[in-house]
Formats: C-alpha cells, structure tokens, sequence
C-alpha cells in the first residue's frame, strides 16, 4: 500500500512536466500566446521569439488555479514554475551532464530518506555519497542515452507502441541496470566477485518483480505523455521512492 502512495505522489509531483508537453502539442500553431484549461487549472504559454518548435522549450510556464487567485476571487493572479526555464535551456545545451545532475539529486534524495526514515543506526555518508555518484556517473548518461535510442527505434506515442516500450524497458533495460546497481554497490563496499555474484543470484530476481509491479504503470504515462528529453527527470521524480528500496536492498548483508 505504501509503495502505491509513493507512486501517486510522485505523479503529482511530476504531472505538470506532462501538462507542459499535451498543452504545447495542443497551442503549437496558435498565436504569440496560448491558454488552455485542464479542469480547475489553467495553463498558459508565451512563445519564443520564433516560435515554438517540435522539441523546444516553452520560455514561459504559468499556472493558475483557484489557490492563487486574489482575495475577491475575480481573476486570476500567475505563479511562474521556479527554475523551469533555467533547466530547459540547460536541457537544450547541456542535455547529458543536465540528466547526470538530475539523477545525482533524485539517488541522493532516495538514500537520505531511506536512511533517516527506515535504516537504522548512524547516517552512512559514504554509501549516501556513493549513491549520488552512482546518479550521476551511471543512472543519468545511461537513462539520456537509453531514452533517445528507444524512442528513435521506436517512434509514436498510441496503445501498441507505448506498450512495445514497456516491454523493451522492463525484459531489456530493468535487469540490466539492476545489475549494474548490485555490482556498483558490491564494488564499492569492498566486496568480492564472488560476493558480488552471490548478491546478484539472491536479490536480482527479486528487484525485478518489485520493478514489475510498479514501473509499467509509471511508463504508461511516460512514454505517452512526456517528451524524450524530459523523460529522465519525470522517470527520476518517480525514481525517488523506488530508490529507498533499492538503496536497502542493495545495502542489505
């Protein structure tokens, strides 16, 4: 029950990443500014000198709901998104060390909640900093990489298609990095090879069931709704709760 609270929240948290791609899909060949309501939140878009492109960020992201009108209740004030501009343009400029960033945030996030939450004893700095490197060395530019190819061999976004996805990510994709996550780990802990090997035969298996039945649903809206080069920030948004079990189970003797 936990597990699915996490993933509904995390789906709140990420939502307006994917309200940004339907709605610029959507205000793409309207004028100089675009507004479109999606039940009791409105979004509204100015465009960049230029035009919006296939793939370009929105220069500006407005949202206004009843929670940010004024006290009369007539109109409605905006409320810029912070930082969302920034880390588009970073997106279009820098996208693979701006992925790497993100991933070391959401591992670092992940392990500091599993640890002060759920670990017991004294806060372990080095397996929390050897988490976020594992974010930013192996999660971020794998993800960047992975993503772009896939949806390059696999381009669309109807039934078949996101299904075909789902299917790639979670036979292909999944074990494979959850296999590079318990080696990491195991190397990083000092451990042998055989160590390493015996922790793969014992928990791979088991972190891939655990996988199953929560990222299908996840990439469903993933690889439907949200845009290649904002799928890594969606895909770690939702990643923090699935890396509080990860960072026990990898730490786990």
């Amino acid at each position: 029950m936990k597990s699915w609270l996490w993933l509904a929240a995390g789906i709140v948290l990420a939502w307006p990443v994917s309200g940004v791609e339907s709605l610029r899909n959507e205000c793409g060949n309207k004028g100089s500014s675009c507004a479109l309501s999606k039940g009791t939140v409105a979004y509204s878009f100015d465009r960049r000198r230029g035009g919006i492109r296939s793939g370009q960020y929105i220069s500006k992201f407005v949202v206004r709901h009843p929670a940010f009108r004024g006290g009369g209740g007539s109109g409605l004030s905006s409320w810029t998104l912070p930082g969302w501009t920034a880390y588009n343009k970073a997106l279009d400029n820098t996208p693979l060390m701006t992925k790497a960033l993100t991933s070391l945030v959401g591992w670092a996030i992940g392990d500091l909640l599993a640890q002060l939450f759920l670990s017991k004893g004294p806060f372990d700095a080095k397996r929390f900093i050897n988490l976020a490197l594992f974010g930013l060395t192996y999660f971020g530019p794998a993800g960047h990489y992975f993503y772009n190819f896939l949806d390059a061999q696999i381009p669309g976004t109807n039934s078949r298609i996101v299904a075909i996805k789902i299917l790639v990510d979670q036979l292909i994709w999944t074990p494979f990095f959850l296999a590079i996550f318990f080696a990491y780990v195991g190397v990083t802990k000092g451990n042998s090879l055989a160590m390493v090997q015996r922790k793969l035969e014992r928990d791979l298996f088991a972190a891939c069931q655990a996988s199953w039945r929560v990222w299908p649903l996840v990439h469903a809206v993933n690889y439907k709704f949200i845009s290649t080069k904002h799928r890594l920030i969606f895909v770690n948004s939702m990643q923090v709760a699935f890396n509080i079990f990860l960072s026990i189970i990898g730490f786990r003797q």
